[in-house]
C-alpha cells in the first residue's frame, strides 16, 4: 500500500470516529481533534476547562468509539496509590502474596479531576505514563498496549487540589483548553438533551484501525527545514535575550526536548488530518500552542501583567522565521 492510499484510508477512519463522537458531543472540534491526536501520536492528553463543558463526556465518548478496555478513576484527596495501581494481597489457600492489579491496567484511563490527587498518587501515575509500567510491591508489571491517559482538571477551584508538578505535566503530549460553546452550539446541546438524553455509540475504531492510522502518520514526511523550524521554536523559549526577543521576559523556564518531539509528532498528525503526505509550517503552528502551553513556566512579570502562556507562545511563533 503506497503512502497516498495509507493516508486516504486513515482519513476515512478518522472521519468515521469524528462523526460518531459528534453524535454525542456538540461542537468542541479542537477538543475532539486533540483527543484523536493523542491517540494517534501515542501520547497522553490533559484537558482543562471550567465545569460543565463536556470534558469528561468527550473523553468517555472517545473511549466508547474505540474498542479497547476503558477505566475511569475519580481523583480525590483521599485517593491512595494502591487505589490506582493495585496492591499485594495474601492468599490464604497458598500462603502467598499475589498482586491485585488496579484500574490503571487498561488501554484507556480517564483520570477525572487529576489535580485533586495527592503527590503520592501523582507519582504512581507518572511512572505509568513515562515508562508504561507499574510497580506493585517489589515487582514491575507492564501495562497493556496501547496505553492512553486522558486527564481532566478544573482551573478555577483551588480548595482540595494539588498542583501538578512540571515533571508530570511534561509527560502529557498536549494540553487542551476547553472554552464555552457558542449560543448556537449551546442551543443544539439543549435540544439534543431534551430529545435524546442517552445516545448509544458504535465502536468504530479497533486497535488494528488505530495501528493503521499510526502507520499512515509515520509515513508522512517532515523535511529538514521543518525539523529545524520546530527545534528553533523550542530553543527560542529558553533564550534570555530581552532585546532580540522581548517576550522572553515572561518565561521563567523554557520547554524541554520533549516539546520538540511532541510538536513533531503532532504536526505529522495534523498533516494527516489535512490529507497531505508532508508537513507544512502551518501544521507546526497549529499544534504548537497545545504542545507548549503546559511546558513553559511563566515568570513573575507575566503574572503581574496578566499574560497567559498562549499569548507568550503567539509571540514565540511570530519571532521565529518560517522556512
Amino acid at each position: 500500500m503506497n503512502t497516498a492510499t495509507q493516508i486516504s484510508t486513515a482519513m476515512n477512519l478518522v472521519d468515521r470516529a469524528r462523526k460518531e463522537i459528534g453524535r454525542r458531543v456538540v461542537g468542541q472540534r479542537e477538543l475532539v481533534d486533540g483527543l484523536l491526536i493523542g491517540l494517534i501520536a501515542s501520547g497522553h492528553v490533559l484537558v482543562e476547562g471550567v465545569p460543565g463543558l463536556a470534558k469528561t463526556l468527550a473523553v468517555r465518548t472517545m473511549a466508547d468509539v474505540f474498542s479497547a478496555m476503558f477505566k475511569r478513576v475519580q481523583f480525590t484527596p483521599d485517593l491512595l496509590p494502591a487505589d490506582l495501581t493495585g496492591t499485594m494481597i495474601y492468599r490464604q489457600q497458598t500462603g502467598e502474596f499475589v498482586p491485585r492489579k488496579g484500574p490503571i491496567f487498561t488501554n484507556v484511563v480517564l483520570a477525572d479531576e487529576i489535580n485533586r490527587a495527592p503527590a503520592k498518587v501523582q507519582s504512581a501515575l507518572l511512572e505509568a505514563m513515562s515508562e508504561n509500567q507499574v510497580t506493585i510491591g517489589e515487582q514491575s508489571y507492564q501495562l497493556p498496549k496501547p496505553f492512553f491517559v486522558m486527564a481532566t482538571q478544573n482551573p478555577i477551584e483551588q480548595e482540595g487540589t494539588y498542583r501538578l508538578p512540571e515533571a508530570q505535566l511534561d509527560r502529557f503530549l498536549i494540553k487542551i483548553k476547553v472554552d464555552y460553546p457558542s449560543p448556537v452550539e449551546e442551543l443544539a446541546v439543549l435540544e439534543r438533551m431534551v430529545d435524546k438524553p442517552e445516545i448509544a455509540l458504535q465502536e468504530v475504531l479497533s486497535s488494528e484501525d488505530v495501528r493503521q492510522i499510526q502507520g499512515a502518520m509515520e509515513s508522512i514526511k517532515a523535511e529538514e527545514g521543518i525539523r529545524r523550524y520546530i527545534v528553533s521554536l523550542v530553543a527560542v523559549s529558553r533564550i534570555r535575550d530581552r532585546r532580540k526577543f522581548p517576550f522572553t521576559r515572561y518565561i521563567e523556564y523554557g520547554a524541554s526536548p520533549r516539546a520538540t518531539l511532541a510538536i513533531y509528532r503532532c504536526a505529522k498528525v495534523q498533516a494527516l488530518f489535512e490529507g497531505r503526505e508532508f508537513v507544512l509550517p502551518e501544521d507546526v503552528k497549529a499544534v504548537a500552542p497545545s504542545a507548549l502551553r503546559h511546558r513553559i513556566v511563566l515568570s513573575y512579570e507575566a503574572e503581574a501583567e496578566q499574560m497567559n502562556s498562549d499569548a507568550v507562545i503567539a509571540g514565540l511563533l511570530a519571532a521565529v522565521p518560517v522556512p
